[in-house]
């Protein structure tokens, strides 16, 4: 079975609190920040144009500061299942600019066979072409989808994809090993 694991509250924690106050603490600034976010993630706009879409002067070093605090049980599990054998791939909602500081910074994406970034295969979850993308880079086979969002887990099962919702990466391991 191959292990599909989405990158951001699985491999990557969640968003910096601390760096999202230093970009804005205004409502109207977060609500645009989403709004405009999938976009973006797909790579449909770049991110002067979608920096310009929220109203505000690009803050791209710090939106790719909030984001990359990784969770080294998490990469010390890839390099485990890797070790293994075991087939593992990434999907992830990921603008171009967060895809290379990634790939500049952290080695352990080498280990993955495919890395589905949305910005690159202009498809995002929980849209099924994201998923279907990573089935046909894969050559089809048995897909187990990991996610931190549970509506992400459940677009990989309707594409036929089984899907775990990550909630720990102790229930992960009971699933894996």
């Amino acid at each position: 079975m191959i292990v599909l694991f989405d990158m951001f509250g699985v491999i990557a924690r969640d968003q910096s609190a601390e760096v999202m106050a230093s970009m804005s603490t205004s409502p109207s600034f977060w609500e645009a920040y989403w709004a405009h976010r999938p976009a973006y993630d797909r790579g449909d706009v770049t991110a002067e144009e979608y920096w310009a879409q929220v109203g505000h002067p690009p803050l791209v070093e710090k939106d790719v500061a909030s984001w990359s605090r990784v969770d080294y049980k998490m990469v010390a599990l890839l390099h485990e299942l890797h070790r293994a054998g075991r087939r593992i791939a990434l999907l992830s909602n990921i603008p171009e600019d967060h895809a290379r500081y990634f790939e500049r910074t952290y080695a352990w994406l080498d280990l993955f066979e495919v890395r589905g970034f949305s910005c690159r295969i202009g498809a995002a979850k929980p849209e099924a072409a994201a998923f279907r993308w990573c089935r046909d880079a894969l050559g089809g086979g048995e897909i187990l989808f990991v996610d931190d969002r549970l509506e992400n887990v459940q677009a990989a099962e309707r594409v036929g994809m089984r899907g775990h919702h990550f909630t720990s990466i102790e229930t992960l391991r009971s699933v894996l090993l």
